[in-house]
């Protein structure tokens, strides 16, 4: 498509930018070390807020809380301007001033949306336009011309939407205690009556390897996993710790357990850790007598990874950012 801005003014949907909104974006901007850190946050949250208004509008379900954006650190360390849409996953909502003809995006996010909404603004922040959007990017500039219709949008939407790609379970929002759909407390697994029997007499044993560290700084959850056939009817458990470093990594340490009256887990389980390009980066497999196998690694802010559960060729994989 190739639209001139004149054209642009043919699909444009202005909103109001409500007062809460404002007062917002000026409180993340106070957070900032400088002024022009300050303005970039200020306009980014604006440009979230106006998108997730739309999109709350048009009936499409959103986290907000979820977001990179929303979240102080990552505010701080890079230009993030992201809005979670359950399901689907992450919109990059980009900001820019009346009379700018080209959009600025940050490389870090050119693989990590599923679409990019432009948004614009002039100098009294009292409303906003949305301009356009486009499905993906590969450059740090992106010509205002080249945005498709608002009505584009909602067709590219609504095609995720019943095939969604697989969610990336967001680590970093654990620490603040915001967690996935099907993450639970390992307690609250072991209080099911058909876990219970086989976890009852091994409870204390469970993840105790992180001693060095204070409780308050270690985050847990399990999820149970069930590999089709499962395993003498139980699925098995996968619980995933995290500990913040003073090196800004992150410890992960990962235990897969038998559940229930199966005691042990079969042999030939395999707990493995793929990298981002899905190279195995570790793997441990089950023995005779193994009721639990682990894993531990350290991983890097953004860092994205995958933990695959496979016995005899049945095979589920999560997908994790840090």
């Amino acid at each position: 498509m190739n639209n001139s801005t004149y054209q642009l003014e043919d699909f444009t949907l202005t909103l109001p930018i409500p007062q809460i909104a404002r007062i917002t974006a000026q409180q993340f901007a106070h957070e900032q070390p400088n002024s022009q850190k300050a303005e970039q946050v200020r306009l980014n949250t604006l440009a979230v807020w106006v998108v997730n208004d739309y999109l709350q509008m048009m009936d499409i379900p959103t986290n907000l809380q979820a977001s990179d954006s929303w979240n102080p650190v990552m505010r701080l360390c890079g230009d993030v301007a992201d809005l979670e849409v359950p399901s689907v996953g992450r919109l990059e909502c980009r900001p820019v001033h009346q009379h700018q003809q080209i959009c600025s995006i940050p490389p870090e996010t050119w693989g990590e949306r599923v679409g990019y909404l432009v948004v614009q603004f002039d100098e009294s922040l009292q409303e906003a336009k949305l301009l356009g959007f486009v499905p993906s990017v590969a450059t740090e500039t992106l010509p205002l011309r080249q945005l498709q219709p608002l009505e584009a949008f909602i067709d590219h939407m609504a095609q995720l939407r019943e095939s969604p790609l697989d969610p990336l379970v967001n680590l970093t929002q654990w620490f603040a205690g915001v967690f996935e759909t099907g993450w639970q407390t390992v307690e609250s697994l072991w209080n099911l009556p058909e876990l219970r029997p086989g976890y009852a007499f091994r409870s204390t044993e469970t993840l105790e390897l992180n001693t060095s560290n204070s409780p308050e700084s270690i985050t847990k959850r399990a999820k149970l996993i069930d590999l089709g056939i499962q395993i003498l009817n139980h699925p098995v458990m996968l619980i995933v710790e995290i500990t913040p470093s003073e090196d800004r990594q992150t410890s992960i340490h990962l235990q897969l357990h038998a559940t229930g009256s199966q005691i042990y887990l079969p042999p030939g389980v395999h707990l493995t850790v793929l990298d981002s390009s899905g190279a195995v980066f570790l793997d441990a497999q089950s023995r005779k007598s193994d009721n639990y196998i682990q894993l531990q690694f350290r991983g890097e802010p953004r860092e994205e990874f995958s933990v695959r559960v496979a016995l005899n060729g049945i095979s589920i994989t999560e997908h994790f950012r840090i």
